[in-house]
């Protein structure tokens, strides 16, 4: 089939590589002349694992370029996907862009003749797709849904660090539909997929994403105050309670004698909190709109108030335990929202080195990637030392804080830490791991030094 994406950024830009791995003529548009040159040249502009390469494939075969003429590639498209951004304004989705984009596909389906099926790939509030996109779409062209044009909701389930992979090998794939061509249209772009696929209206495929993001958030904030209940009492690691939890069958089935461990119980890890470009955008946009049907929303605005403040949970443990920071050397490891991206939207690791700093403490920081989109976050805020070399560090801190967890970190559990205490803010060791020094986390009161002779 022929694919039109409207936006080339993250979920436009990895959909239209993988559609096109898959067979499909795909064409990404982009206003940024710069942004499209690049990928004509097989290089992306984001990173993302596994996407250099599969986008030079698709290049080199013809199955995907980018253009800044929208109209040219609507022309001869079945489809065209919006995967532009809808930010969050004052807690509420902002869908400027949504709306900007449905008013240039009608404009250009006044003066044509063919069927073209519009489906929204962004993530949007439940009831947007069936009204304010209709609506704009049909005044720009002076055509009604189902005559010359149809509609449909793809949402999409990319995480970021393994998104290539999430859309190569879906658990599921819905499918939300306003008429009866784009549905089988839908159903034709995603044949090569064998996994199940979920055939809704728009509605119930907009809110599907939504109550996915936001039951994950649940149960993120949720087992963080658990977390937090347990160092206040003392004398419990709250990772012997998450065993003790996940060992109920109902979270973790045993089949054939054997323990499933789904993956659901890694949102049982108590941590500093969530972060990125979605869990905190949706699930104060689906507050915002149960609020302004009069709803109270009370649940999703107690995982707001957990998540806001669990970052400041690691300054709070430390002056608890080792008193004041001021003066004290601490070492950041990790400043992406998560290991496997350079994304620091709503990254913990932004509160964390605001309050050590605030603290009096001198802080170095570390990403592997994620330094200068770090910096440009932080924007005239009092900034850290970054270090290109944490491990040449280590030796300077009095504390290492350990943020996001990417891979390089694990040689942690083998330097020498001695009169250092180790803040592991994402649970990557076991407390009893370090070889040396002491061990702090979220839900973990620190113990005695290691004796590495003992150990």
């Amino acid at each position: 089939m022929k694919v039109s994406i409207i936006g080339a950024g993250y979920v436009g830009l990895v959909s239209g590589v993988c559609l096109a791995a898959k067979g499909h003529d795909v064409t990404c548009i982009d206003v940024n002349e710069e942004i499209v040159a690049r990928l004509n040249g097989g290089e992306p502009h984001i990173f993302e694992e596994g996407l250099p390469a599969l986008l030079g494939k698709v290049v080199a075969e013809g199955r995907f370029r980018a253009s800044s003429d929208m109209a040219a590639s609507m022309a001869t498209a079945d489809i065209v996907l919006i995967a532009v951004g809808t930010p969050s304004k004052d807690g509420a989705i902002d869908l400027q862009h949504i709306r900007s984009a449905a008013q240039e596909i009608g404009a250009w389906l006044k003066g044509a003749s063919r069927f073209l099926s519009v489906v929204v790939k962004s993530t949007v509030v439940p009831g947007t797709t069936d009204t304010m996109v209709r609506g704009e779409i049909e005044a720009a062209s002076g055509k009604r849904l189902g005559d010359a044009f149809g509609l449909g909701m793809n949402p999409e389930f990319l995480r970021e660090g393994s998104a290539v992979v999430d859309f190569m090998e879906p658990d599921r794939i819905v499918i939300g539909f306003e008429d009866a061509e784009t549905r089988r249209r839908l159903e034709e772009l995603y044949r090569p997929w064998g996994c199940e696929k979920v055939c809704v209206n728009t509605r119930t495929a907009e809110l599907i994403k939504y109550a996915n993001n936001a039951i994950l958030a649940t149960q993120i904030s949720a087992i963080n105050e658990i977390a937090n209940l347990a160092a206040a009492l003392g004398d419990i690691d709250v990772m012997d309670v998450v065993k003790g939890v996940s060992l109920d069958r109902r979270w973790n089935p045993v089949v054939d004698g054997r323990r499933v461990e789904p993956a659901i119980l890694s949102y049982l890890v108590p941590g500093c909190g969530f972060g990125g470009s979605c869990f905190p955008k949706d699930v104060q946009a689906l507050r915002s709109q149960g609020q302004s049907f009069g709803m109270p929303m009370s649940m999703l605005q107690a995982v707001l108030d957990v998540n806001k403040d669990q970052p400041y949970q690691v300054r709070e443990i430390l002056e608890r335990e080792v008193g004041s920071l001021k003066g004290k050397t601490c070492l950041v490891l990790g400043l992406a929202f998560k290991p496997g991206t350079d994304d620091v939207r709503e990254s913990a690791s932004l509160a964390i080195v605001r309050s050590l700093l605030d603290a009096g403490a001198k802080v170095l920081a570390h990403d592997p990637i994620a330094v200068s989109s770090f910096a440009r976050a932080l924007g005239g805020d009092p900034r850290p030392a970054f270090v290109d070399s944490w491990e040449d560090s280590v030796a300077d801190a009095d504390v290492i804080v350990v943020a996001t967890k990417w891979p390089d970190y694990e040689r942690l559990s083998v330097l020498p830490l001695h009169d250092k205490v180790l803040f592991d803010a994402r649970r990557m060791f076991a407390a009893d791991v370090p070889q040396s020094g002491r061990y702090a986390s979220i839900g973990y009161r620190i113990g005695s030094e290691v004796d590495p002779t003992n150990a």
